[in-house]
């Protein structure tokens, strides 16, 4: 029942709008009209100059008629846009029906890239891309007083609202909020609330603070690039708010049965975990367990992980521009001591430390694959360094490179960053 009133009412205001159209249509063409009487009134023997400027006084009407007459249309259609999006489809119809009335084709002579300003404001550069987003909000921002003011509550508050911070304390917040962790992503999403956080997001020190504790005293100058921020985004660094994983497989033959008939084959699967830290610290994992069981444990760096090996890394740039990441890790002394003592027949005889400690290098060289940066690690060397505590020696062994070592590949893992400890 209310459909068909709000049907009824429909109709009624179409034909209004109807009567409106034709009356203007039939104004149009009566002026038409009358330019034309009038120049077919005078004789032949008149100036042909006077005929030719009367056609084209005619002819100019009739082009400003159709000029107008598109303006209505394209006004009407662009309302019709706007009530459609706000949901008001029975208003969007209607004056979508007045503008096709006027104007039958309006639809494809409507650019769409341009919308009306709905301040009415006549601001330039508007419709594209700001080159400097970074200055215009400053001048956005800056007030009468020339103070700078952070952002302006929506509604009224009784208690005191974070536009009242000074912008050295909100940058402070800004980093606890990268944290010891430099998680510069949420830093990038805390610029999206307003302006003012997008300003105090792009400070250079923070960016300063982030180059330094990634690339240390390597970074003191920014050239080739133009910000800190540049630096971070766009220098090969490996990555701190998830982890590097390779997985491997490969089919092992096992053993043959009594009667020689049947023997088995094995398909083995095993993942390598690298976890890197701002601080230079990295974790090393080879295990079985699936990811999904394995990637919580390595949150922490003193996680209680059986077999990890802990260690440190450095970043080297070479000539060719290659990134590479150079990995020593060992086991525990905690875990080597109980191992020792596991498999001593005299270890309460014997309790001292065992005479000689494995370390292993590893090298890696750094690139990006698909639509992240510095996402993908490949093997380019591994060895096993033993080093014997009586004589001072120290037995290298080189691995060969294989098909055995798969590439890692970086997953990110949000509750790495979830909790800031401490402040960048």
């Amino acid at each position: 029942m209310a459909e068909s009133i709000i049907n009824s009412r429909g109709i009624v205001e179409d034909h209004d709008e109807d009567n409106e159209v034709s009356d203007s249509n039939l104004q149009v063409e009566l002026n038409v009209f009358r330019a034309q009487w009038m120049s077919e009134l005078k004789p032949n023997s008149g100036s042909n100059g006077g005929n030719r400027g009367l056609s084209s006084r005619a002819a100019d009407l009739r082009r400003k008629q159709e000029l107008a007459r598109e303006e209505k249309a394209r006004e009407l259609f662009l309302k019709a846009v706007e009530e459609e999006e706000n949901g008001a489809v029975y208003e969007a119809i209607k004056y979508y029906r007045r503008a096709m009335q006027i104007v039958p084709d309006i639809e494809f002579k409507i650019n769409y890239s341009r919308s009306p300003d709905p301040d009415g404001g006549n601001e330039k550069d508007m419709d594209g891309e700001i080159e400097d987003l970074l200055a215009y909000f400053h001048q956005q921002l800056i007030l009468q007083d020339n103070s700078l003011k952070i952002c302006v509550p929506e509604v009224e508050m009784t208690q005191m609202h974070i536009s009242a911070l000074p912008p050295e304390v909100l940058i402070y917040i800004f980093r606890w909020v990268v944290s010891s962790d430099l998680d510069l992503r949420a830093l990038e999403q805390l610029s999206l609330v307003c302006r003012g956080f997008y300003i105090c997001a792009r400070d250079p020190e923070i960016w300063r603070l982030a180059c330094l504790r990634v690339w240390g005293r390597s970074c003191t100058k920014l050239v080739p690039f133009n910000s800190w921020r540049e630096m971070f985004l766009e220098r090969p660094r490996v990555r701190f708010d998830g982890v590097y994983i390779s997985k491997t497989a490969y089919i092992r033959q096992g053993e043959e049965s009594l009667d020689g008939f049947y023997r088995a084959w094995h398909q083995v699967e095993y993942y390598r975990y690298l976890r890197f830290f701002p601080d230079g610290q990295v974790m090393m994992l080879t295990t079985p367990e699936d990811p999904l069981v394995t990637v919580p444990r390595l949150r922490s760096r003193n996680t209680r992980v059986e077999s990890i090996m802990c260690g440190h890394y450095r970043l080297s740039q070479d000539t060719d521009n290659q990134t590479k990441v150079f990995v020593v890790v060992s086991k525990r002394k905690e875990e080597k001591v109980a191992e020792y003592q596991r498999n001593s027949r005299f270890c309460r005889r014997n309790p001292a430390a065992p005479e000689t400690e494995h370390s292993f290098h590893v090298g890696l060289q750094l690139s990006s694959g698909g639509r992240q940066s510095f996402n993908k690690l490949n093997w380019i060397h591994h060895s096993c360094h033993i080093n014997y505590r009586s004589t001072g020696e120290t037995v290298v062994t080189a691995f060969d490179l294989d098909q055995m070592y798969a590439s890692f590949f970086f997953a990110r893992v949000k509750s790495y960053t979830a909790f800031s400890e401490r402040p960048l």
